[in-house]
Formats: structure tokens, C-alpha cells, sequence
């Protein structure tokens, strides 16, 4: 049996850059974290031939092919299993939240299997067979950010090239300000799940005329890289994360709505300094940016159900063998 734990993430700067429509006329660029609520997924030899697949539902198939849960599917074909297979899959939080659940699973899922298989990929090959499956197999219109984040761990800034590279540059904070970020971030749960891939295809059909937008919040990802190397952690994120909600609700309307818009003013109005909806919008998660002595102010205010989250270390790894 091998049991994978892979993190989920959160994005502060750049989301919509990493886009092949944007990033193939230049680059792309984010800043992102990986937090302490994670994927599990356990791969165990079936007795049987057939293959058992359990997440929200239960599939027993005799073929690969039979497979109706897709990322499954694929997976299992570019790790070359095609028979007696049991794969079950636990989660911290539901999909559909804005915290990269998709390529979360579909990360863990490759280290779990290439793992049975005998391979040992690094975290860069397992986010580059990731892509490989959600977006030029499947054609998620999705980027990229979401399973290196995953799939590295930690702090890192992420730039995508046109040539499809990835260039990972690892953020270290000192011990203080690794303690006051997390102590001042708060994620609240909306209680709105959607479907991103909706939400995306309306961002990717408006790439174009919103390019220069995207020009700016890609700039702003760069500027954060280098404040958080020059000055480490400062309350400046605030300002970054409102100015790119700001920026990235004008690529489409199906970002925010009056309820979202609304949540986040009463979280302002009680003390926090910033913040924004996580993944590509439309519900989820609401992160935000609060001193602790406002804390209670706009927990209150809000009166939603919050979620501790400190930043992961470690991204996907096996954590059982046996």
C-alpha cells in the first residue's frame, strides 16, 4: 500500500497568467504558497484483476478504458497500469473551492502510482506530467500554477515561458516573518462551490482584450518576488492582494458577484487590510489579510465557517509505504 499527502494552494499574485494563451506571447508569473490541508490519496494491489477507484463515488471496472473518472483514467495510462488496482482518495476541504483541488489529485495521484510503479519523480516532473494530462490531454482550460504549487511545496514564485518551461524561484522567509504570516492570514468558506472550468473558459475567451490587465498583475508578481526577497514579509501584501482582486474581477463577470463583493466589504469595514477569493473566483474561499487584534472583529462580521491554514513545507510525498 502507498499512501501520497499533497498539499493544497494558495495563490497571492499573478493567477491568470499562467494560462498558455497568455504566457505563449511572453511569460507568465505567480506568487503562491502551499498550506497544511492536503489530498490523500492510497494506491493498494487489488486481488482481483479489475481496477477499484473510490472518491465521492465508486467505480469497478475491468478495463482502464471503462473508467469514467477521468484524471483517473489518464493517469493510470502514462504510469503504464492497467489492471488489478485499488485507488481511494481523502480530502481536507471539498472541490470546487478555489484551492487547486483538481491538480492537487491529479499530483498526488502520479506520485502514488509512478511510486507503485518503482519510479521516483521530483516534484517538477509529477506538476509536468500533471499539465501534460489536465491540459493538453483533457483540455482543462486551466494553467499551471496550481500543480506546481502542489507538487513543490513551501513558498515559490513561478514563472511560465512560451517554450512551456517552468522556472521555480523557492521564497525563504526569516522565523518572524514566517510566524507573522501565519498568524495574519484568515480563509473563510463562502459556502458557494462552483465549477472553475466555466469560470475560466469565460477568462480565456477575454485573454486578449484583457492582456493588458494580466500585463499588470503579472508585473505585480514580480514586484512581490522581489519586495519579499528585499524586505521578507510586510503588511504590503495587503495592498497586493486587493489591487489584484481589484484587477482580476475585470476579466469577467463570472469572478465576483454582489454576495462575494459584499462578504469582502464587510470584512474590510471590520479591520482587515486586504484580501481576496481564491482560485478562479465565483465562490470558495475568502483570504484575508488582518492584523490579530481585528481578528474577532471580522470573524464576527463575517460569521462564516474559518479554516486555519499555516504554510506547508513540503509538497506531494509518500507518507506510507508498505
Amino acid at each position: 500500500m502507498i499512501i501520497t499527502k499533497t498539499p493544497f494552494r494558495v495563490s497571492f499574485a499573478g493567477g491568470g497568467t499562467d494560462i498558455r494563451d497568455y504566457y505563449k506571447e511572453d511569460y507568465g508569473a505567480v506568487v503562491s504558497i502551499a498550506i497544511n490541508k492536503y489530498m490523500y490519496i492510497t494506491v493498494n494491489k487489488r486481488f482481483e484483476d479489475s481496477i477499484r477507484v473510490s472518491y465521492s463515488k465508486t467505480e469497478i471496472v475491468g478495463d482502464v478504458e471503462e473508467i469514467r473518472h477521468e484524471l483517473v483514467k489518464e493517469s493510470l495510462k502514462m504510469a503504464g497500469i492497467s489492471k488489478g488496482i485499488e485507488i481511494t482518495s481523502i480530502a481536507d476541504v471539498p472541490s470546487g473551492t478555489g484551492l487547486g483541488s483538481s491538480s492537487c489529485f491529479t499530483v498526488g495521484l502520479l506520485n502514488a502510482l509512478f511510486t507503485y510503479t518503482g519510479s521516483n519523480l521530483s516534484g517538477e516532473e509529477l506538476a509536468d506530467l500533471a499539465c501534460k494530462i489536465e491540459i493538453d490531454i483533457l483540455g482543462h482550460p486551466i494553467g499551471k500554477q496550481d500543480q506546481y504549487a502542489c507538487a513543490c511545496g513551501g513558498i515559490n514564485y513561478f514563472r511560465f515561458l512560451a517554450d512551456e518551461s517552468v522556472e521555480r524561484e523557492k521564497i525563504v522567509f526569516d522565523e518572524y516573518s514566517m510566524r507573522d504570516l501565519n498568524r495574519k492570514f484568515m480563509l473563510f468558506y463562502t459556502g458557494m462551490r462552483r465549477n472553475a472550468n466555466e469560470v475560466l473558459k469565460d477568462q480565456k475567451r477575454k485573454t486578449e482584450a484583457g492582456r493588458k490587465m494580466l500585463d499588470q498583475m503579472r508585473d505585480q508578481a514580480d514586484r512581490l518576488k522581489e519586495d519579499f526577497k528585499k524586505n521578507g514579509f510586510t503588511d504590503d501584501i495587503a495592498r497586493v492582494l486587493h489591487e489584484g482582486w481589484v484587477m482580476k474581477s475585470s476579466l469577467s463577470d463570472k469572478i465576483s458577484n454582489s454576495e462575494l463583493d459584499r462578504m469582502y466589504e464587510t470584512a474590510i469595514r471590520a479591520g482587515a487590510k486586504g484580501g481576496k477569493v481564491l482560485g478562479a473566483g465565483g465562490g470558495g474561499f475568502l483570504l484575508v489579510y488582518c492584523d490579530e487584534p481585528k481578528q474577532d472583529a471580522v470573524r464576527g462580521a463575517l460569521g462564516l465557517k474559518e479554516m486555519e491554514v499555516r504554510i506547508s513545507e513540503y509538497g506531494s510525498r509518500v507518507v506510507y509505504f508498505g
